[in-house]
């Protein structure tokens, strides 16, 4: 057979396999098969050395020509199968508008952040100022400055997670060192006293870290607030007075405060706010008599410590005793938040449950 016949049939047969092919990916491997380093056309334009002289002219031009035909018949149906399933693939994904759309779900701050918020705005329209500090704090800051020196027994309340102290020549890291992470944000007014002449009247919001183990009613991380103010003739009547109308604000107008005598190294007196229990509107009984679960009978929910700034921090932070007096509190943020909406367990707050957090 002669290579002008050859070539005649491999057209034909091409042609055949290019109608043939129903993707694009069919129609490339024809492609590569004929067209392609190892195809069969490009065999014979390779082997053209090989053809005698007087029929080189002639199979070189019907060389060519059965690749301009194969090219065009490419082209032609790469665009016939592009179009068909574009039109497959816009079919496929067509939205059907009769049926109910779905709502995009927002999003919301999470309760601690909310709650930190809320008690931020009831006292920046006291007048009050927002501040923050280090969350690695020193033992100066976080005990010493705060009338708790190492041999204070109140340190082992607040045992802590101690970090290694690379600032120096040499590095704390068997347990010598005084770098730790903050057990409470108290540290915060100390930089700030040092800082500020008075008067002060400030709050600083944070998380704090102590060894405490997991449970209803301790983390072992927890947002704090703390309170402080300074200023000449500050008295207990104005620490009642306010932390009374913080928990109005916050619980609500029917809610009534007490107070009862506490310890705290770095305030003298020293008082725990109780707030009355919302469950049970203060009375320890439900409606059927049972006793309230919340506060235990008791009507009462313990809130926040405070107490009157003992002269000895005045002191250490460069502030007259006798010309300045103060009074500071601290709240925990979950704390709140459980008493807020009847919350039995602190845990729940972390878990991360959106069928629990979307509640709020």
């Amino acid at each position: 057979m002669a290579i002008t016949d050859e070539l005649a049939q491999l057209r034909e047969q091409t042609l055949a396999r290019i109608a043939e092919a129903d993707t694009s990916a069919a129609l490339e491997s024809v492609r590569v098969a004929v067209l392609g380093k190892a195809g069969t056309l490009t065999g014979y334009l390779r082997g053209m050395g090989k053809v005698a002289k007087e029929e080189r002219a002639v199979v070189g031009k019907t060389v060519n020509e059965v690749r301009n035909v194969v090219e065009e018949a490419l082209e032609a149906r790469k665009k016939k199968l592009a179009a068909a399933e574009m039109e497959a693939a816009i079919d496929a994904s067509a939205v059907d508008v009769t049926l109910p759309g779905r709502a995009q779900q927002m999003g919301t701050r999470h309760l601690i952040n909310a709650i930190t918020d809320e008690v931020s705005e009831i006292f920046l329209g006291l007048g009050y100022t927002v501040v923050h500090g280090p969350e690695v704090e020193t033992d100066y800051y976080n005990f010493e400055a705060l009338n708790a020196p190492k041999d204070h027994p109140s340190r082992s309340m607040q045992d802590t997670f101690y970090v290694r102290d690379l600032s120096g020549e040499a590095s704390s890291v068997r347990g010598e060192s005084d770098v730790l992470l903050r057990t409470q944000t108290s540290g915060v007014q100390v930089h700030v006293m040092e800082d500020q002449k008075p008067p002060i009247y400030i709050i600083a919001p944070g998380k704090v870290y102590r060894r405490d183990v997991a449970d209803p009613s301790h983390l072992p991380q927890f947002t704090q607030i703390e309170g402080l103010v300074i200023d000449k003739g500050i008295s207990f009547g104005d620490l009642k007075g306010t932390l009374d109308y913080f928990c109005k604000q916050m619980f609500g107008p029917d809610r009534k405060t007490r107070f009862r005598a506490h310890y705290f190294p770095f305030t003298e007196p020293s008082a725990e706010a109780d707030v009355s229990c919302g469950v049970c509107g203060g009375t320890g009984h439900l409606h059927d008599g049972e006793r309230c679960r919340m506060c235990k009978g008791t009507g009462w929910l313990e809130i926040l410590g405070c107490g009157m700034v003992d002269p000895n921090v005045l002191a250490m932070s460069g502030i007259d005793p006798e010309e300045y007096s103060g009074f500071a509190f601290g709240v925990g943020v979950e704390r709140v938040a459980c008493l807020k909406y009847n919350v039995p367990d602190l845990r729940m707050l972390l878990e991360g449950d959106m069928r629990f957090l979307r509640q709020f």
